[in-house]
């Protein structure tokens, strides 16, 4: 089971870099719905994802013998262009895995609005998944994506270090302040230990903009990243680095080898506090050191970054009322249960998460406080899955490359970005 999560730890790690993001390839999968009324369904990932849905789908073909799926992998990086060119020869899939990318398909209207089959099966979505998770797929008012997965970005710690230097562990109560000051009194790189692994990556400080009260796109679909509050936050994440040093710069990540970042250097031993999502569990299967994992902590409100995806019906499936049937099942507790039995990832099911089972997992340290994922549930903020969700992306990481690894001025740099995503969030 150790070597399930380890495989997964790599696997999400890979995903989050090319999710959204188009690749080369163009070729095709067979599909559409086949001769006999098998659903096809695409998803992505690698060996225990594919295993772990077959175990899902088994399940659901048990419990309704008349529905019939065909799962059929695709590689991550590969994903996208391969859906949109079943999609666009008219052979779309039944149920098709999204995530961040949602309403570019929803926007060409090549998914399904599913608010009608919701309402039917009278399945209500802030009970099965939470209030913030249960909308993370609506768009204009409309339902795409049932979710299927989703944990949160948390807080990992070394509770050695903690202990070391005398600071009580985190907690949800926790503030920018309380972090900081954690991070001070952790700090020594002369011996080679720092206070944080950094705050570089979009789930990290997208987090603190919303902490702020910020926004990356406004409610009213314009983009919002040089808002007072956007600034301050994201000024504030950089400082840690470039003006505290809490953690190290970029050239001291590439002076420790090419494959050094946050969670590797986490599972070192040399970092108090790192923030990343659920495979941080299988980076640290072999730790030699005492940690713990908490929810992130808070600035002027509470809010996280969720991670995971959700389950979309394709305008080209012949049997749509089938296809919700099945995704309501592997939506619901029984086809949720195999995500936690393969430690493949958070289920999206909130009482899935409450349950013993994944609050007391094998796979897990004893005593470890997995009602993190379900506490930070609560409060995961509504990210901007807009159409241009890959040229947004695109701009804003391109746009701060400079100013993450080396410093500079937030409010400048913002402007700049602001300025361009002016012309791509129409």
């Amino acid at each position: 089971m150790a070597e399930k999560i380890r495989r997964h730890a790599r696997a999400g790690i890979a995903l989050i870099a090319v999710i959204g993001m188009a690749a080369l390839t163009t070729a095709c999968l067979s599909g559409g719905e086949e001769d006999d009324g098998t659903l096809k369904m695409v998803v992505w990932g690698g060996d225990l994802e594919k295993e772990t849905y077959q175990e899902r789908i088994d399940l659901l073909e048990a419990e309704h013998p008349d529905i019939k799926v065909d799962l059929q992998l695709i590689p991550s990086e590969q994903y996208e262009q391969k859906v949109q060119t079943m999609i666009a020869g008219g052979d779309g899939p039944d149920i098709m895995q999204v995530a961040e990318g949602v309403n570019v398909y929803s926007s060409k209207s090549q998914i399904l609005p599913l608010d009608e089959y919701v309402s039917e099966a009278g399945l209500d979505l802030e009970e099965r998944f939470g209030p913030a998770v249960g909308e993370l797929y609506s768009y204009e008012d409309q339902v795409y994506a049932i979710p299927d997965r989703s944990g949160a970005i948390i807080t990992y710690y070394n509770k050695d270090i903690f202990d070391a230097a005398g600071v009580e562990y985190p907690t949800a109560e926790w503030t920018w302040e309380d972090a900081q000051s954690a991070m001070e009194k952790t700090t020594s790189p002369e011996d080679g230990q720092w206070g944080y692994t950094g705050a570089g990556w979009w789930a990290q400080w997208w987090s603190f903009v919303y902490q702020n009260g910020g926004q990356i796109v406004g409610d009213d679909g314009k983009p919002a990243v040089n808002s007072p509050e956007a600034v301050e936050a994201v000024q504030w994440a950089n400082d840690l680095v470039h003006e505290n040093h809490y953690a190290p710069t970029a050239a001291e990540y590439a002076d420790m080898g090419p494959d050094m970042g946050g969670d590797p250097l986490f599972a070192s031993g040399a970092v108090a506090l790192n923030t990343t999502g659920f495979w941080g569990i299988g980076t640290l299967q072999e730790a030699d050191f005492n940690w713990g994992i908490a929810p992130l902590w808070g600035g002027d409100q509470q809010a996280a970054t969720g991670f995971g995806s959700g389950l979309s019906i394709s305008r080209d499936s012949a049997n749509p009322d089938k296809a919700f049937e099945a995704i309501d099942f592997l939506t619901d507790v029984e086809g949720q249960e195999v995500i936690i039995d393969k430690a493949m990832d958070v289920p999206a099911n909130i009482q899935v998460q409450q349950s013993e089972a994944f609050l007391k997992p094998e796979w897990a340290p004893e005593g470890l406080n997995m009602g993190a994922f379900a506490e930070s549930s609560d409060f995961i903020y509504q990210a901007p899955f807009i159409p241009q969700w890959n040229e947004m992306q695109s701009t804003i990481n391109d746009g701060l490359e400079t100013f993450w690894s080396e410093g500079g001025d937030a409010q400048t740099e913002l402007d700049e970005i602001q300025s361009q995503l002016e012309t791509v969030v129409e």
